[in-house]
């Protein structure tokens, strides 16, 4: 039976990797982001078959609809990868609007919250019962950069949201687990090429690594039997200065 995997911010990046690495590895693929044309793109990409579902997914209506479109064309669902994701620019915290506040925590907390509710919904009454949910966590999951309190705050927020799934979803064969990712050569770190703050105060160009090693490593996490679960996995640019950051 061909298994079905849902990724949010599937448009670029890590999505677009990771939704590579399972459609190649036999999966069925729901596409969900912002933009349609990316997600198409994306879906080009794929060598099985993809459904493309635009939608905010901050938004509980439209997150509804989107699983709701899963159920029709594919009938279950396996896994959820929450990866959708967004920071603001590094600045103080005081500096800080309430409006970039809350667009963060709306995709980063909220969106990871909407589509785990809507995943065990469906993984309960679906048979055979039961999923998988892994999160992107990031680094800052653990530990923060100089002026990130939205990103970092949210992150930490993640990780109380995979602990509370593995609890509450054991009885129903649902599982999650978190992959912190360090330093993927994508869009969202090409600043890094120009030079990060650091927490002593300095500027400095940190390594990046190739985005399919983060495709290969959520990959692993989704083909174990539910029987099996990697809760945290971090996969990182070996030569970041994660170590030393705190």
């Amino acid at each position: 039976m061909t298994k079905i995997a849902m990724i949010t911010g599937a448009g670029s990046g890590v999505g677009r990797a990771v939704a590579k690495a399972l459609s190649a590895a036999g999966w069925s693929v729901v596409l969900v982001g912002r933009k349609r044309e990316a997600l198409e793109d994306t879906a080009k990409l794929l060598t099985g078959e993809s459904l493309v579902t635009p939608a905010d997914v901050g938004d509980p209506v439209a997150v509804k609809a989107v699983f709701a479109q899963a159920k029709e064309k594919f009938g279950r669902l396996d896994l959820l990868f929450n990866n959708a994701g967004m920071g603001t620019p590094a600045m103080p915290i005081e500096d800080l609007t309430f409006e970039q506040w809350q667009a963060v925590v709306g995709v980063n907390l909220t969106g990871a919250f909407l589509c785990t509710q809507e995943a065990v919904r469906m993984m309960k009454a679906q048979v055979p019962q039961g999923g998988r949910i892994i999160n992107n966590g990031s680094i800052s999951a653990d530990r923060p950069r100089p002026h990130s309190a939205p990103y970092t705050a949210t992150k930490h927020a993640i990780t109380g949201l995979t602990k509370s799934t593995i609890l509450d979803g054991r009885p129903f064969d649902i599982t999650a687990g978190q992959i912190d990712i360090g330093n993927a050569a994508t869009e969202m770190t090409e600043r890094m090429t120009a030079g990060v703050l650091q927490a002593d105060g300095e500027l400095r160009t940190e390594p990046r690594m190739d985005v399919t090693h983060v495709a290969q490593a959520v990959a692993y996490m989704a083909g174990l039997p539910l029987e099996s679960n990697v809760p945290f996995l971090t996969v990182m640019a070996t030569k970041m200065p994660l170590f030393g950051r705190g």
